[in-house]
């Protein structure tokens, strides 16, 4: 479908009219686009044009919502595009002072423009928040980036619109937000997903890029993005001793001092290859389309999660694939002994993140306790990140204190003078490939 033309767009008095057809062309616009080897280039560029609103009914209302400044900032960067083809966007420390100082000159006449867009329109600068809006469409299907218009959520219930791109990190929005919000730069800061329907969330990753998992809300979703602090989000670098020596009694690796807690993360994390917790126990599964939960023991490893079938035991020759973590995301749970009457509400959920509602391909996993929960879902994201996860810490400590980083390579160089050799409890992992995983079959079918 043809976006609309820019003789069409001037002719549309209605600017709620004309935001809401772009949103509805750019939504079936972005259902059709599939990875295909012989696209051609005129799909190719269709593709980095689409422009989404997260957390907002259409496109105007997501405008509307912007500040002064911010709209400025949009304008001044779309601008920018515009008129130079080649420019690549600026980084996300570069993008916040561009903000800061749009806000500083908001109050300044703006200065005349006289260049031509790149359709050959002629316009003059906007002078309202209406004109400034109609402006910010044409501009928005000229740029070759794919942009997101998100509202970020405060604890507070405050909010805050931002602009990203597909370029952007979770790391470098939670900077911006760090400038304007003047909180603090604590490592536990996050940002977070909702899904109501689901009833589940999840804090993103700092690596991740903030379009990629935004993309896969439908339209009309209801979910929403949360700055929120998150103590337990880098608890296992923090207390390592948590996941490394779940075994030994709370009461011994209560008093670990700091020392053979670096020791610890020099072990597991410091080598050429990750060391996961040698995880195990009983979990409660969820039948797939009933209400009934089903002990069975699971085994963690590198790749996935796997689990004992009956008259078995846990060698690595008995064990079965239950998921691999590259097709899986894992989430918190709320209320599920209510919903779905689980032994307790200490759950998680096991989804790929293209999938918003109930689903056969999605698992339920049911814990004993609160500490049990905090070791699997903590010790996932460290078999499914790996060293990428320590990386993500290293950073944020970086960001909270600037100061650190000597001291913290001074350390690690001792650490490795006094470390003794690396030996650890954990067993070999098979050294065969597990197999792939193989969806549930649809509900009336015997599994196996």
């Amino acid at each position: 479908m043809m976006l609309l033309s820019v003789k069409e767009t001037e002719k549309m008095d209605d600017i709620d009219a004309m935001f809401s057809d772009l949103l509805g062309e750019m939504n079936t616009l972005s259902q059709s686009l599939m990875p295909s080897a012989d696209r051609t280039e005129v799909d190719s560029a269709l593709q980095t044009e689409r422009t989404f609103s997260i957390g907002f009914t259409d496109l105007n209302e997501s405008l509307k919502e912007l500040e002064d400044h911010d709209l400025d900032a949009l304008m001044a960067d779309l601008a920018s595009r515009s008129t130079t083809s080649e420019c690549s966007l600026p980084t996300y420390q570069q993008a916040g002072s561009c903000a800061d100082n749009e806000m500083a000159a908001s109050a300044l006449p703006p200065p005349s423009n006289s260049a031509e867009s790149s359709g050959g329109l002629q316009t003059s600068e906007p002078q309202t928040k209406s004109d400034k809006i109609k402006l910010a469409l044409e501009k928005l299907k000229e740029a070759k980036v794919r942009k997101l218009i998100v509202k970020v959520l405060m604890s507070d219930g405050s909010s805050k619109i931002l602009m990203v791109d597909e370029r952007q990190t979770v790391r470098e929005v939670l900077d911006m937000l760090f400038e304007k919000t003047h909180c603090d730069c604590s490592i536990d800061w996050s940002l977070c997903e909702t899904n109501p329907e689901l009833q589940i969330e999840r804090g993103f990753e700092d690596h991740e890029h903030v379009v990629e998992p935004l993309s896969s809300w439908t339209r009309l979703s209801e979910n929403k993005m949360y700055f929120v602090s998150r103590p337990q989000k880098y608890v296992m670098f923090t207390n390592p001793q948590i996941f490394y020596m779940w075994k030994k009694k709370k009461e011994c690796s209560s008093k670990i001092n700091e020392q053979a807690k670096q020791l610890l993360l020099q072990e597991h994390f410091g080598g050429s290859t990750l060391i996961v917790p040698d995880l195990e126990g009983t979990l409660y599964l969820k039948e797939d389309g009933k209400k009934v939960w089903k002990p069975r023991y699971f085994v963690l490893r590198a790749s996935g999660i796997y689990y004992v079938p009956k008259g078995k035991t846990k060698s690595s020759s008995d064990l079965v694939c239950f998921v691999h973590f590259e097709k899986f995301n894992i989430y918190n749970t709320k209320h599920f002994k209510l919903k779905y009457r689980a032994p307790t509400d200490f759950c998680f959920m096991l989804k790929h993140p293209c999938i918003q509602k109930d689903s056969d391909y999605i698992k339920f996993l049911c814990c004993d306790d609160e500490h049990t929960l905090l070791l699997w879902v903590n010790s996932i994201r460290i078999a499914k990140y790996g060293t990428t996860l320590y990386k993500n810490y290293q950073a944020a400590m970086k960001r909270a204190h600037p100061s650190a980083s000597h001291n913290d390579r001074h350390n690690s160089q001792v650490n490795t003078q006094q470390a003794p050799p690396q030996t650890t409890n954990v067993e070999d992992y098979p050294h065969e490939a597990p197999p792939d995983f193989i969806p549930p079959p649809p509900p009336g079918h015997t599994q196996v």
